[in-house]
């Protein structure tokens, strides 16, 4: 017969095969249950649980885990600074190099005055002498104004200078970069390479260069030379002595 049962036979395959493409189809994943209390901690489910679920994530990023610090402008080393103005140093003018090296002079030349003045006395006193010796032996002779005794006082003088210039001109080079001259016109005397004040032997090298020159006038040229020289606007003993005047930078 195919009455009721026939229908109900039909409707228990469908339901059948309902069931078994259900079968067939992944399981939904889980969804944890997120807890609302203060020190609640969701976790995720599934590979690499423990960690902290997305809801969390998105509370640390928001900042929700405590005050954030503020921003702070970078603050420039110092010393990076100090460094950057040293190498960024430029000849100085040649007005404030003539000022500083006047006042140098005026120095050098008090100090030299001192012990030249006793000595210079004695040496023109010892060529009267000698003048006066002739003239009373009433013979034409030769009278050398530079003999043992005066050339001892003029070496004693220039002996007062060159070392009294390495006491004012070499050790302050050496140590600071600058005398007193070069201090109150703004200026410092630096090495080419490394822009820094020179060590004492390119110091005393570059005094030399200036005074003994100096005293036999063709220093003149050597000191006048620095109007021509680019870039660096040397003189021989800056040349010398591997250096170049700086105008002094601001401080930091």
């Amino acid at each position: 017969p195919t009455g009721a049962g026939g229908g109900f036979g039909v409707e228990q395959a469908a339901a059948q095969a309902a069931r078994a493409a259900a079968a067939q189809q992944p399981p939904a994943p889980a969804v944890p249950q997120q807890s609302t209390g203060p020190a609640a901690t969701p976790l995720s489910s599934g590979t690499g649980g423990g960690q902290p679920s997305w809801a969390q994530q998105v509370h640390r990023l928001a900042g929700d885990e405590g005050p954030v610090a503020p921003w702070k402008p970078p603050v420039d080393d110092v010393f990076q600074a100090a460094a950057r103005r040293h190498s960024a140093a430029r000849p100085a003018a040649l007005g404030r190099r003539l000022a500083a090296r006047i006042v140098d002079t005026a120095v050098l030349g008090t100090v030299t005055a001192v012990a030249a003045v006793p000595l210079g006395t004695k040496a023109i006193d010892h060529v009267n002498e000698k003048i006066d010796a002739a003239k009373r032996s009433g013979q034409t002779v030769t009278v050398w104004l530079l003999d043992g005794t005066t050339a001892g006082y003029l070496g004693v003088c220039l002996a007062v200078l060159l070392l009294f210039g390495v006491v004012y001109d070499a050790l302050p080079t050496a140590r600071w970069g600058r005398t007193l001259g070069k201090k109150l016109c703004g200026i410092e005397v630096r090495d080419i390479e490394g822009h820094e004040p020179p060590s004492f032997g390119p110091a005393l090298r570059r005094w030399l260069v200036y005074s003994v020159p100096g005293v036999l006038v063709i220093g003149v040229v050597g000191v006048l030379w620095c109007l021509f020289d680019k870039p660096w606007r040397q003189c021989w003993h800056d040349k010398a002595a591997h250096t170049f005047v700086a105008a002094r930078p601001p401080s930091a």
